[in-house]
């Protein structure tokens, strides 16, 4: 965990043909955010001179070819390619996609080896993402593979925190693939994370139902009954404040999210919808679960904006503070749960 200096704050740049650049240059034009962290863009010094100038941006960066070379109170860029890829704002092409994931790499392995703190990870474009050495439907599967943990998509916005039992898999396949070992691993994932990542001693999760009114006692499919109902029923006799499951129709219009720490949905829409009415361009993608931080803004690659100067960066600047935040928070834990037989023989010592 960070102990002195800024927070390396690493940043992958997202689709080049997106808002992603923008949005991350946006959020560092307030120099009074170098108080907070120091940036790390993974990328290379032309690409983000011709993105700058195309926006008409007036921000200033530091060039290095490592992220261990990051100078405090610099826009730092970690020169990744040498070459200059094609920009074509709006359009979703396979260069665009190509360098989004080299980006993508090269920030993730700074990230495995400390020479980043956190990463904040600008959009992607999940279709022309895919190449032979890359089959992942988003960032959160290529992150569960590659740091260490189990997963979870985590939306936050201040006290609203939405979880996906499923995230990126078609509504047709949803039902089978909730599972009761599937249940227990994301509310103990998310019970783990609310402690540690967010500081709530007693967190009380509620689970929506997978089916419309939570299968009306079987009438509208059964996998509440047999499935959600005896797991969370399991799950609060071992300890855990899980209820449920909820109808999801009127859960969140009737703000009965407000009596929870946080939400476990069933599928991808069924949270992210109400979530990003809710919060949208303040709300914050969290990956929990995993042995570092990385976090997102609630938006994609907006391409019918690219390019226009137009873009808002309130939710890039959230992610920001978020990562920061949960970083923070880890290593406040990790202080108070040292084993306290070991505390005391340090300050007999002393």
């Amino acid at each position: 965990m960070k102990e002195k200096g800024k927070i390396k704050l690493g940043i992958s740049i997202g689709d080049l043909n997106g808002i992603g650049c923008e949005v991350a240059l946006k959020t560092f034009l307030d120099s009074r955010m170098m108080e907070f962290c120091t940036p790390v863009i993974f990328a290379s010094n032309k690409t983000v001179s011709q993105q700058k100038n195309d926006l008409g941006l007036n921000i200033s960066f530091h060039g290095i070819r490592d992220a261990a070379q990051a100078v405090e109170g610099k826009v730092n860029i970690v020169n990744v390619w040498k070459e200059v890829p094609k920009i074509e704002f709006g359009k979703a092409t396979e260069e665009g996609g190509k360098y989004a994931i080299k980006s993508l790499r090269a920030a993730v392995n700074a990230l495995k080896t400390d020479k980043i703190d956190v990463l904040v990870t600008a959009p992607i474009n999940k279709n022309n993402i895919q190449a032979d050495d890359f089959k992942f439907p988003g960032h959160t599967d290529f992150l569960a593979q590659e740091l260490q943990g189990e997963s979870l998509m985590f939306m936050v916005a201040n006290s609203l925190r939405v979880g996906l039992l499923t995230d990126h898999i078609a509504v047709k396949d949803v039902a089978e693939a909730i599972t009761p070992k599937l249940v227990r691993d994301k509310v103990e994932t998310m019970v783990k994370s609310l402690k540690m990542d967010f500081g709530i001693r007693r967190p009380k999760i509620a689970l929506l139902g997978i089916n419309p009114h939570s299968g009306d006692n079987g009438t509208i499919g059964e996998e509440d009954d047999k499935i959600l109902k005896p797991t969370v029923q399991e799950l609060f006799n071992k300890g855990i404040l899980a209820y449920g499951p909820y109808s999801a129709d009127s859960f969140f219009g009737s703000n009965s999210h407000q009596n929870f720490d946080a939400v476990l949905a069933a599928y991808h829409d069924q949270g992210l919808i109400p979530f990003k009415t809710l919060s949208f361009g303040k709300g914050v993608n969290y990956t929990a679960g995993l042995a570092k931080v990385r976090t997102s803004p609630d938006h994609g690659t907006a391409y019918e904006i690219a390019g226009k100067g137009e873009a808002d960066e309130s939710s890039f600047k959230e992610a920001v503070f978020t990562a920061m935040q949960v970083l923070r928070n880890r290593s406040e834990y990790e202080e108070l749960n040292k084993n306290p037989l070991q505390k005391q023989k340090t300050k007999k010592a002393s």
